[in-house]
């Protein structure tokens, strides 16, 4: 990278084996430090980060935010690259990264990321343009405290950048359902929390999902794995509202 300011690539792990190595060779080049934080994985994936020449430090899971946040106060680098293990970056968005950093023009940018699933690129159903905010300087970016769907904050300036960011959620729909079941009920205790409780209506929100992304944004185009993503989207909806509706029953009875 030449006289460039330097760059921190950082991530949080559990069980990643089949990921990480994609994800960690394709920062080969680009990042002059990898931090990886683990929270307890029970298989290769801290020996896969450490034989790549990341600096891994193990540290418990205290929701999405917490974590992350910790993992970037573990970086040293002016600029800081905010990445998941199922991501990639893909050629055209490591040059970008390099011109940026070359020559900044704002404090933080963010990147389009593409949705790959059953061996196709989605572009519709509401995943065609997703632009999340990665690329920052260290010491201007804070991550919010939320368990999941966490969010960086940038103090000051914050542009676009040109490239992808590959994300591969999900090998199969067996893996997608097996997140699901977890995340789901994080995101639903997460609203809870917010003050958000479950109203009759909320049992329509599965159909609605469905509706939404396979009929209203096209996911119809994008053929079969479109299909499968919208009714599995339908599906995490129904468990989130179903988890929802639990706590908000409980919490009745208890009072």
């Amino acid at each position: 990278m030449g006289g460039a300011p330097k760059l921190s690539a950082f991530l949080i792990t559990q069980d990643e084996e089949h990921d990480l190595p994609a994800c960690l060779d394709s920062l080969a080049g680009l990042a002059d430090e990898i931090v990886v934080v683990d929270s307890g994985s029970r298989d290769r994936t801290l020996e896969i980060a450490r034989a790549r020449g990341a600096r891994v430090i193990e540290h418990p899971m205290r929701g999405f935010g917490a974590q992350k946040q910790f993992a970037l106060e573990q970086t040293s680098r002016e600029w800081a690259l905010s990445i998941d293990a199922d991501e990639r970056v893909s050629g055209p968005l490591a040059a970008s990264i390099r011109a940026a950093l070359a020559a900044p023009a704002a404090d933080g940018y963010e990147i389009r990321r593409e949705i790959r699933f059953l061996g196709r690129t989605l572009h519709h159903g509401g995943l065609g343009d997703d632009w999340v905010l990665r690329l920052f300087r260290r010491e201007r970016g804070r991550f919010s405290d939320a368990t999941v769907h966490e969010r960086v904050r940038v103090e000051g300036r914050v542009t676009r950048i040109a490239g992808a960011l590959e994300h591969v959620p999900y090998r199969d729909v067996a893996e997608h359902a097996e997140k699901s079941r977890r995340y789901s009920v994080l995101a639903a205790r997460e609203q809870f929390a917010r003050g958000r409780r479950w109203r009759p209506w909320h049992a329509l929100r599965p159909a609605w999902e469905l509706v939404v992304r396979y009929g209203l944004r096209l996911g119809f185009l994008d053929g079969g794995p479109g299909w499968t993503w919208a009714r599995l989207s339908a599906d995490s909806a129904a468990l989130r509202m179903r988890e929802l509706k639990e706590l908000t029953h409980a919490e009745r009875r208890g009072a």
